[in-house]
């Protein structure tokens, strides 16, 4: 039987419709369950993140809430330096990575009998969070920031979600979201850790992509962490099932305007602090003053000898750029890991021979308005 676990005081909780943080304020894990990965069944199987079905913590076939996502393309793309792939995680039914960690949410939601969610995004997550809702007949609300791309407000509301816009900081959206949890289970992408049960399953594809190998390193934009934690829990069981030799370096990229994380790599803090926002970033999907599964993110960065970037926006506008050029059309939350693939090259985090794989989160069709006014000015 699964259990939520605190990571800090070790206290264990049943799964229920309302908790989701520890008594103590901590955010909850899940208690580890066995888990195999049937590697010759998995081949005949349906090319979705439901193909590794025994790892996954949805006790019911029935619960399952699915739009056949997962499986996406990884793609070469020229590089003097190394064997450089690109994984494609925004071909998904709405647009981004977050339909990974929403189809497993969701799932557990509807297993539970929920009737009713909350979340609060930036755009991605909300988007994500209304959809499936909707595929599992679940009254959805979604709380935005004002400033959120208009593409993406669009987009939650025609999945009939109700929709409320914050002014103020993304700080600002998750403490109005707060006040509802006491009576709705709260769907976050930040706190509940069956999110992280979805994008865990990236891991999975980008080993059985490459032949149930792991690359050298994962190079992956990093706000409050959903997919650095993903890969970091899905290399992990890979490894602890002897399915992968190691555990590819976890390397996170942040915007220049908010990057706590980065901060604490670069200064070799022991943990992470505080940072407020100090301009409007293209880049919104990765804003995060302070992330709640800071130590998570400190242990799966040691762990895995991984390292830390910066972007500018000036770099974030060139890999937009870049990728298009490629015929790949990104957010730019997504192009930030174009620049950082040469930053890391440029400080040897990543060597000759090595093999990387940047991930892309999401779709351009999401920022058409940014990048019109990209292309104008």
């Amino acid at each position: 039987m699964i259990n939520y676990l605190c990571h800090v005081c070790d206290k264990t909780f049943p799964v229920d419709a309302i908790r989701y943080k520890c008594e103590c304020g901590s955010p909850l894990n899940l208690t580890q369950s066995e888990m195999c990965f049937p590697i010759e069944e998995i081949a005949s199987r349906d090319n979705n993140l439901w193909r590794y079905r025994e790892a996954l913590p949805i006790a019911s076939e029935a619960s399952i809430v699915s739009l056949n996502e997962g499986m996406t393309p990884l793609v070469s793309t020229s590089s003097s330096v190394c064997d450089h792939r690109l994984k494609l995680d925004f071909v998904f039914p709405t647009g981004s990575y977050k339909d990974r960690g929403a189809s497993i949410l969701l799932s557990k939601a509807r297993e539970a009998g929920i009737r009713e969610v909350v979340e609060d995004s930036s755009g991605n997550a909300g988007a994500a969070i209304a959809a499936y809702s909707a595929k599992a007949g679940i009254d959805c609300t979604i709380y935005c920031p004002s400033t959120t791309s208009s593409e993406k407000l669009t987009q939650i509301s025609m999945y009939g979600a109700k929709l409320k816009l914050i002014e103020g900081s993304r700080a600002h959206t998750t403490q109005a979201v707060l006040q509802a949890t006491g009576t709705t289970f709260y769907a976050s992408h930040n706190w509940n850790p069956f999110f992280l049960e979805g994008t865990k399953t990236l891991a999975f594809e980008i080993a059985e992509q490459l032949g149930w190998k792991a690359p050298d390193g994962v190079i992956c934009p990093v706000g409050f962490g959903s997919i650095y934690l993903g890969l970091y829990i899905g290399f992990k069981q890979l490894h602890d099932q002897r399915v992968i030799t190691k555990i590819p370096r976890l390397l996170g990229v942040q915007s220049v305007a908010c990057c706590p994380i980065y901060q604490a790599y670069r200064d070799n803090q022991p943990q992470i602090e505080k940072m407020a926002l100090e301009y409007n970033t293209l880049a919104e999907g990765i804003i995060s003053e302070l992330p709640i599964r800071s130590q998570m993110i400190m242990e799966a960065m040691n762990s895995t000898d991984g390292a830390f970037t910066v972007v500018s926006e000036e770099d974030i506008e060139d890999g937009i750029k870049i990728l298009a050029r490629q015929g790949i059309y990104v957010e730019p939350t997504s192009a930030v890991v174009v620049k950082a693939f040469d930053h890391f090259v440029q400080t040897e985090v990543i060597r000759y021979d090595d093999l990387i794989v940047s991930v892309l989160t999401g779709s351009g069709l999401k920022a058409t308005d940014k990048l019109t006014k990209m292309l104008s000015m």
